[in-house]
């Protein structure tokens, strides 16, 4: 709409020019057109009524004295040519004695001679930039015989019209603005009230997810576009969330399936050795030998320390199923951590705090279990033939929070993997089942805290969990 108002005022204003330049022209023109003709009608009057024989050369004692008359009631310039094109005659002050007299060209006297209406006007444009329209036409006797010819220079005064012009334009600039004011308000205002629901639309698409329940836009009256595109939006919310519950029942199916592969294999591993051991004691069993008290023991050992094993596979498992409720109370969180670290023997573990004291209210038991779970973590990412090993504890109190960092300079994490690393029986060891940063995240995860990963090939990895200070 802006641009259509400026577009078309601009044209409005090119069309107006050319309009009034073209008027000026027709005016001047006619103008020049009126007064010819009434000289001429002055002349053939003074003509008609001469005793004397008219000719070329009577011309100039005819018009000597009234040539200047004519000049004043017409307010133009009056030359009298011969046919040949030597001046007869000006208005002119008088020529300087000795000069030559202006002559017609050829050129002129050739189109006049050929014009069908015995008269042409030639335009020409002064260095000031002024235009001169010079008339020139054949003066007749009685017997309509060509016995001069007439020339009036016409200088074009455009003052008038161009007053005109800029009063149109002043005028019309005013009127301009006034609607272009008008434009913007209104098209801000159709704009805005067109827009108003695609905003809402967009607001919408910008909060929906998948893991929540989303709002539906109400219709609105009379606008059959944007209603079609609310129709279109409120059938995806459902369909969104039609395919939400989909997801989360396959993703639990999924999740329990590989559960109970994870849980299987590692049952399977200690069932292995205790049937070998079963059936080599079945095999070698002799009622008679001295040493089947010492066999019994052995065997005994081995079932017994296979069967640990698997209990403690179903202990961690059931860990993490169904983590035990947060017992919380005001700790000293620097205390804990202290305390947790001093079941390590290395000595290249180093812990420090930016406060001596750092009171919340926490699961003493599941501090412990971060941090022992972190380190234990850090200690094996070094391996045993590095000489320098570090692990750096640190425990930093920050506004409303509490950050703890485990550094090590270990052989840190693959790229791939750190996607990861958080997920239930994931492991880069030999041994374990890969639930202890599971475990870990879901205790962060409870505290509505965060954990991090930071790492560098070659150069070792920092765990950084952040929790409120309850």
């Amino acid at each position: 709409m802006l641009f259509l108002t400026v577009f078309s005022s601009v044209l409005i204003s090119v069309v107006s020019l050319i309009h009034f330049r073209y008027e000026a022209k027709e005016y001047h023109e006619e103008r020049l057109s009126r007064k010819e003709n009434a000289i001429k009608e002055h002349i053939d009057y003074i003509l008609l009524n001469t005793d004397q024989f008219v000719t070329a050369k009577t011309i100039s004692v005819l018009f000597k004295d009234r040539i200047h008359e004519l000049s004043d009631i017409h307010s133009l310039e009056i030359n009298f040519y011969d046919l040949k094109g030597r001046l007869l005659i000006s208005s002119k002050t008088a020529l300087k004695k000795g000069k030559r007299l202006p002559k017609l060209s050829k050129k002129i006297l050739k189109k006049l001679e050929t014009s069908n209406e015995k008269r042409i006007v030639e335009t020409n444009e002064e260095a000031n930039g002024t235009v001169v329209k010079t008339s020139y036409t054949y003066i007749k006797d009685a017997n309509l015989k060509n016995i001069a010819i007439l020339n009036i220079p016409y200088v074009e005064n455009s003052d008038f019209y161009d007053e005109e012009v800029r009063n149109f334009l002043s005028r019309y600039a005013q009127v301009y603005f006034a609607m272009l004011v008008f434009s913007i308000l209104l098209s801000y205002f159709l704009s805005k009230n067109i827009t108003k629901s695609l905003t809402q639309i967009s607001q919408k698409l910008a909060l929906t997810k998948l893991n929540q329940r989303n709002e539906k836009l109400a219709l609105q009256p009379g606008n059959h576009e944007i209603n079609s595109l609310i129709l279109s939006y409120n059938l995806m919310v459902d369909k969104l969330e039609e395919s939400a519950q989909k997801l989360a029942q396959s993703e639990r199916e999924h999740a329990w399936r590989e559960m109970a592969k994870q849980v299987a294999h590692e049952i399977k591993n200690p069932l292995t050795p205790m049937k070998l051991t079963v059936q080599n004691f079945q095999r070698k069993f002799n009622p008679t030998d001295p040493q089947n008290v010492q066999k019994l023991n052995d065997y005994s050992e081995t079932l017994i320390q296979q069967i640990d094993t698997m209990t403690a596979v179903a202990s961690a498992f059931s860990n993490f199923a169904s983590m035990p409720l947060q017992q919380n109370e005001l700790v000293d969180v620097v205390k804990i951590i202290k305390m947790a670290l001093e079941i390590f023997n290395e000595e290249y573990i180093l812990f420090n705090s930016n406060e001596t004291v750092i009171f919340g209210n926490y699961d003493k038991s599941q501090l412990i279990r971060i941090t022992t779970n972190l380190v234990k973590n850090a200690i094996q990412a070094i391996p045993e033939e590095q000489e320098e090993k570090l692990v750096v504890v640190q425990l930093i109190k920050s506004n409303n929070s509490i950050i703890l960092s485990v550094q090590d300079n270990g052989v840190g994490i693959e790229n791939e993997q750190k996607e990861v690393i958080f997920e239930p029986k994931f492991t880069t060891k030999s041994s374990g089942m890969g639930l202890g940063l599971a475990i870990i995240k879901n205790i962060v995860e409870n505290y509505n805290g965060t954990i991090t990963v930071s790492t560098e090939r070659g150069k070792g990895s920092t765990f950084s969990i952040e929790l409120p200070l309850n």
